[in-house]
């Protein structure tokens, strides 16, 4: 027989028992600020004080639009972007221009930069005793640079070209001193290096400037050569001589050949306005004639005159037949004309013809000569590019060459850096700050004061006290008969509560004393010593009447099982829905974390706990309408939790019922208990809320043939361990008057 207790949530912290402690220490606590303070005010006062200056630069492109030389572009510019700036703390912070102002300013000299130099008492017993670096084991320049560099500072300025460097020193004349002079080593490191530069260029350029000399005389005097070895006589428009030929003989050949078919055209006309007999006014060639000209004139002349005798003469009068007579023979002269000019086209046809031929024969010839420069070409070509490349190169050099030793020569070279902002000598320390440090050091030491006292006060356990609510319940563990189904009568079956192949755990069944009082099963037996033990082994395995276990016995077993979900199936519907709310509770006051969710279509379950009222639930976490932290409120009588049916539509929320097995995990790894309340199901219908350590419970108030056949159901879908509960002589616990709606 063994005893199990339940400690979860036993005690409670009393805040003002804690926060009384104090008030009780109140002295303490100021001895302690005081003392703290007045040994921080008696430290600043003995610190030597420190000063602070700084100089600022400014990173930009000094060189001016009128002395930026010709061949540099974007490329060739100071890079100022985040990466440059830097590039230049890390240059302003390098060895070699702090030993250059160590230098100039003869800090080995100053006791503040060597460290070996004057040493107390207490240094060099730690250096003894090995706590301690010994410095003389450093050069005194590395010394003197280690403390340089521990009291320098040098930072780019957050989204600037801005670089501050400051410096700290007892000296206030030495604090302003330092960052002027690591500027103006690092102006001169700059003008330095853009020096070393360009006369590295200036030695490079020179020779190379030489050789591309001799180089650019041997390419052209290649091209000068083979140009007069190929022929390649240079025309008009910087082409060969028989290639401009070709191009005038193609010219000239197609102005003779549409001369020689003008000449044809024409001389084909005329010839058929001979043949004829019609008119040779319309022909150009002919009209252009001078004599024919000049018979028209003739023939318009004595057509005239006769027009005039016509009307004093008649037709036969010798005048005016003298006069038809010389019109007739102007008219034969004018046809011979004509036929003359006709064999004058026919002549240029054939003039032009031969001319043709002749030309034909010339391009041709030049077509092969031309074949022959265009191949020579091509190399004349390559070994001109050669030349004009090694030309311009040299022209490059030379420009380059000419800028570089310009500048050289007159010592221009500017910085891309400027100082715009000098250090001052300052006039008051920055450290220590007294007023800041005193204080800081009574509030630190009386916070830190105050945080040992209460941990002390809450160490002791005089802070705690009894959690509200708090319970001790010793579950007696027994050994039971096993209860056979088959040795009960058939409606009993379905009620039996004890399953095979199990030891039985006897659980707190209600017993009642004398008075009417409800007792449990230990303060019964202890009321009644007399009774046989026949007597108690046969009252610890009955089962209570009405077939099924109660609230509080079905609380413990899921919490002596570690159960992580509780699904309870309603078969009468709303009216039992109480029965989870009850187990939950239960669960829930013994200090477990305990989350009732409602699956009910009226919200039966939730709605008692949150007094009706309607809130977003697991239908809105399906229709992603909300989140966790949306859905879950607590009960407003009990420490559960409860996620109600919701607000939104549940035709679109079983839309996504394939989400539900994961929030049930989700819920599961949150909470220590998941309990589900159904309502009217079947197995089928609870399979996507059944995983790792599902107990399945059927709730009633009066357990009939329905309540058994749901309970067989159940078990023949896989659920074989079905329990039976029943919220039936359950005491409430006193709590707020509930509300009409409530279970």
């Amino acid at each position: 027989m063994s005893g199990v207790q339940s400690t979860a949530g036993d005690v409670d912290v009393d805040l003002r028992q804690l926060f009384a402690s104090l008030a009780r220490n109140w002295l303490r606590l100021v001895l302690f600020s005081v003392a703290v303070t007045a040994l921080a005010f008696v430290l600043t006062s003995l610190a030597t004080p420190k000063y602070r200056a700084e100089t600022r630069l400014l990173i930009e492109t000094r060189e001016s639009v009128f002395t930026r030389p010709d061949g540099s572009g974007e490329n060739e510019r100071p890079i100022l972007d985040e990466e440059g700036v830097t590039s230049q703390v890390e240059v302003v912070g390098s060895t070699d221009i702090l030993k250059q102002v160590a230098k100039k300013l003869d800090l080995a000299s100053l006791p503040e930069f060597d460290a070996a130099s004057e040493m107390s008492t207490i240094s060099r017993l730690l250096v003894i005793a090995g706590l301690k670096s010994d410095p003389n084991e450093l050069p005194p320049e590395e010394r003197v640079l280690k403390a340089f560099r521990e009291q320098l500072t040098v930072y780019r300025v957050e989204k600037s070209r801005v670089i501050v460097i400051q410096f700290s020193s007892a000296d206030p004349k030495l604090a302003a001193a330092v960052p002027n002079a690591i500027a103006e080593a690092y102006l001169d490191f700059q003008r330095g290096s853009k020096l070393e530069s360009s006369t590295e260029a200036t030695d490079w350029l020179k020779p190379e400037i030489a050789d591309l000399n001799k180089r650019v005389r041997d390419a052209e005097s290649k091209v000068a050569s083979f140009r007069s070895q190929s022929d390649l006589l240079v025309g008009q428009n910087n082409s060969a001589l028989a290639t401009q030929q070709l191009s005038e003989l193609s010219s000239e050949l197609s102005r003779v050949r549409a001369s020689r078919s003008a000449a044809e055209a024409t001389a084909q006309s005329v010839r058929q306005a001979l043949r004829s007999g019609g008119s040779i006014d319309a022909i150009p060639e002919v009209l252009s004639s001078g004599l024919i000209q000049r018979l028209r004139e003739r023939q318009i002349q004595l057509r005239t005159d006769i027009a005039d005798l016509s009307t004093t003469l008649l037709p036969n009068h010798p005048r005016i037949k003298a006069l038809n007579s010389q019109l007739a023979d102007l008219d034969a002269q004018i046809r011979s004309e004509a036929e003359k000019v006709l064999v004058g086209l026919v002549n240029e046809a054939n003039g032009a013809d031969l001319r043709e031929k002749q030309l034909v024969a010339d391009l041709n010839r030049l077509k092969v000569e031309s074949g022959r420069v265009s191949e020579e070409e091509v190399e004349l070509r390559a070994l001109e590019r050669e030349a004009a490349a090694q030309r311009a190169l040299l022209e490059s050099y030379l420009t380059r060459y000419r800028e570089a030793a310009s500048r050289q020569d007159r010592n221009y070279l500017p910085v891309d850096a400027r100082v715009f902002s000098t250090a001052i000598v300052p006039s008051e320390a920055y450290f220590p700050k007294v007023v800041p440090i005193v204080g800081a050091a009574f509030v630190g030491s009386l916070l830190l004061m105050a945080i040992f006292t209460l941990l002390q006060e809450l160490f002791s356990g005089r802070a705690m006290r009894p959690a509200a609510g708090a319970r001790v319940a010793p579950v007696t563990q027994v050994a039971m008969p096993v209860r056979r189904a088959a040795s009960l009568p058939e409606e009993d079956a379905a009620q039996a509560w004890v399953e095979d192949e199990e030891p039985a755990v006897a659980v707190q069944l209600d017993t009642a004393d004398a008075d009417g009082e409800p007792q449990t099963l230990v303060d019964a037996q202890c009321d009644h010593d007399t009774q046989s033990d026949s007597d108690v082994a046969q009252e610890t395995v009955a089962a209570p009447a009405h077939g099924g276990i109660s609230i509080e016995t079905a609380a413990e077993k899921l919490i002596a099982g570690g159960a992580a979900r509780a699904i309870f199936v309603s078969p009468e519907g709303d009216d039992a829905a109480a029965t989870a709310v009850l187990v939950a509770r239960e669960v829930a006051d013994s200090g477990l974390r305990v989350l009732l969710l409602d699956l009910t279509a009226s919200g039966a379950a939730a709605g008692p706990m949150l007094d009706g009222g309607r809130y977003p639930g697991i239908t809105n976490l399906l229709a992603s309408e909300a989140q966790f932290t949306d859905v879950i409120r607590a009960d407003h009588y009990s420490d559960c939790d409860v996620m109600p049916v919701g607000t939104a539509d549940p035709a679109r929320a079983m839309r996504a019922a394939d989400r539900l097995p994961i929030i049930m995990e989700s819920l599961t790894t949150a909470y220590d208990l998941v309990v589900v309340e159904c309502g009217p199901a079947d197995a089928g219908e609870i399979t996507r809320l059944v995983g790792d350590g599902t107990e399945v419970l059927v709730s009633f108030l009066h357990h009939d043939d329905e309540i058994a056949y749901v309970a067989d159901g159940l078990r023949a879908g896989g659920y074989e361990d079905v329990i039976l509960v029943t919220p039936v002589g359950h005491d409430l616990p006193t709590t707020p008057e509930p509300t009409r709606s409530a279970a």
